[in-house]
């Protein structure tokens, strides 16, 4: 039997009746037998959440404070959950040995994967499922990755393909045996890691949206969601800060062509949105774009010399200057005699100065200009490549919208449209694609 991987968000596990829906969610497919869940999540906008209080224990207790109204937070939330289940997951002794732990010193990984850690043992217990704890299974290199060994252990522990099994989101372990977590949102990782290690048939990404918005719904408030989306242009619009899956949480999967569904927890009869490695014929015969994203938060610099293109290794000097300063850079537009560099604000700060200093002495320009601000928006579709008149679309939807356009970037891929303007535009520029390229 081919089997499913399902990850559950924290909204989705914030209450026993969340759990009651991931169990309907369960049922409706026999499939759908291994469970990788999160920390249960806000309740309310007033709810602290459970990673946060954890923290706050860890810290408190590090420094001789007392911790307990933090932890009596945590209590709470854990033992009324299990209460208004009806289950015995043993959730009064779990916490007993936490609190113990953390008197005694734990790192800050240990706590933060305990949130996870509670919430597993929970719903193994709700699901009569055999409970898996990563710190024995998905093992984490130095940098971070996951070490391929991993796969092996995962497969050879999740082998029964009759028995369902909870393993938790989140950490892993280090190569000293230590509780190692990945970054926030760290359990889109671990669903995909368990995911690849079983060759799932599809990966099924549960949440409280119906699949991904073409749009920030913050600007655009009726953005539609994409039906289907590859995984490439996933990683673009993830990169042009789209809230859409964890960078590293498609990369287990994309490696082996694994479908990612994501999917409303609240709404499971919605198809959500479908990840794969090429679109369906349907979908690539109607879509001209999958999406639209962009941040404010950059900076150009622009250089001008004449004869740039004569002068060998000026791009090389450039880049080794940033290099030498411990700064990355995002584009690199140029012309035959000019270049421009954009940058994240956040690499120059406390440097600026030096870098226009360093750029002034090295490479002598006739001209050296820095555009503090300066807001992207990425355009971007599988499709574009093949359909003609996409930049003349974008670029008379901005005209016709009042918005000036500073940059144009394309990558050799054609995957996007990188246009650059004012950041008091980004909004205006923003609707304005998105009216052009999607119908009512």
């Amino acid at each position: 039997m081919s089997r499913i991987v399902c990850k559950f968000g924290g909204s989705s596990l914030a209450d026993a009746k969340q759990f009651k829906k991931v169990q309907a969610i369960l049922a409706a497919d026999k499939r759908r037998t291994i469970i990788v869940p999160s920390a249960p999540g806000k309740r309310s906008p007033d709810d602290a959440k459970l990673t946060d209080l954890l923290y706050l224990c860890q810290q408190s207790a590090s420094v001789g404070t007392d911790f307990s109204e933090a932890f009596n937070l945590v209590r709470d939330r854990y033992l009324g959950i299990e209460a208004d289940l009806g289950v015995n997951g043993q959730m009064a002794d779990h916490l007993e040995q936490l609190k113990g732990k953390i008197l005694e010193g734990v790192s800050r990984d240990y706590i933060a994967s305990r949130g996870e850690y509670l919430n597993g043992l929970l719903m193994a217990a709700f699901l009569d499922a055999e409970f898996v704890d990563p710190h024995e299974v998905i093992f984490l290199n130095p940098n971070g990755t996951v070490n391929p060994e991993s796969y092996e252990k995962l497969r050879a522990r999740l082998q029964n393909e009759s028995k369902r099994y909870v393993i938790p989101g989140f950490y892993g372990c280090d190569n000293a045996g230590q509780i190692k977590t990945f970054s926030r949102g760290g359990s889109d990782i671990s669903g995909a890691i368990v995911a690849r290690a079983i060759n799932a048939l599809i990966y099924e990404n549960w949440t409280d949206v119906s699949g991904l918005l073409m749009a920030d719904p913050r600007i655009i408030a009726d953005a539609k969601p994409m039906e289907e989306a590859t995984y490439a242009e996933i990683r673009e619009l993830s990169y042009m800060g789209a809230s859409v899956l964890h960078d590293e949480a498609i990369a287990p999967v994309r490696e082996v062509g694994i479908p990612i569904a994501i999917l409303n927890t609240n709404k499971p009869e919605h198809h959500g949105t479908r990840i794969v490695s090429k679109l369906s014929p349907e979908i690539e015969k109607n879509t001209e774009i999958a999406g639209i994203a962009g941040k404010k938060n950059f900076v150009m610099i622009n250089i001008e010399k004449n004869l740039m293109n004569k002068e060998i290794g000026f791009a090389f000097r450039l880049f080794g200057i940033l290099e030498r300063l411990g700064i990355s850079f995002e584009h690199c537009p140029s012309a035959i005699d000019s270049m421009s560099v954009i940058l994240e604000s956040s690499q120059l700060e406390g440097k600026t100065d030096l870098v226009m200093e360093e750029i002034k002495r090295t490479l002598r320009p006739d001209r050296l200009e820095l555009v503090p601000q300066i807001a992207l928006i990425a355009v971007v579709g599988e499709e574009m490549a093949k359909t003609i008149g996409i930049a003349a679309k974008v670029f008379e939807a901005l005209r016709d919208a009042g918005v000036n356009v500073s940059l144009i970037n394309q990558g050799a891929s054609e995957l996007n449209i990188i246009v650059g303007v004012a950041p008091e535009f980004y909004e205006t520029a923003l609707n304005a694609l998105y009216r052009c390229f999607v119908k009512e």
